[in-house]
């Protein structure tokens, strides 16, 4: 039985991982869910939770907080990146970040040390400026 388990733990795994590979955009796990579900697949919403936060956990997926949720998208490669969001459609865009002189700069200022970052912008893209304008 514990072969099985392993073996669907990791099929589901892999099924999310390749539902996320096809999402250009930041995507809920509860839409991630509905969506597996669509495509015919039976998984626990719990499993998909746990499977996204396990990928952001090592570093495969980057996880923002967007509109009370937390919101996931596979990683397209393993340097450090940040991210322009639009808060009305998701829309997904990396960009350069600040430099590390600035980050260290910045927090030695308030007396703290560096041991992490993420920088997310938040706004509207254009597409959503024009549709709301």
């Amino acid at each position: 039985m514990a072969i099985e388990r392993i073996a669907r733990q990791t099929k589901q795994k892999e099924s999310i991982r390749e539902a996320l590979k096809h999402c250009e955009e930041f995507i809920s796990a509860q839409d991630l869910h509905r969506k597996l579900e669509d495509d015919g697949l039976h998984i626990g919403l719990a499993t998909v939770y746990r499977q996204l936060n396990a990928l952001a956990d090592a570093g495969s997926a980057d996880t923002i907080r967007l509109g009370g949720q937390q919101m996931f998208r596979l990683c397209g490669d393993d340097e450090h990146h940040h991210h322009l969001v639009c808060t009305n459609c998701g829309r997904t865009v990396e960009i350069e970040p600040p430099s590390e002189a600035w980050v260290r700069k910045t927090a030695a200022k308030y007396g703290f040390t560096v041991s992490s970052h993420t920088v997310e912008v938040f706004g509207l893209c254009p597409d959503c400026q024009r549709a709301l304008g």
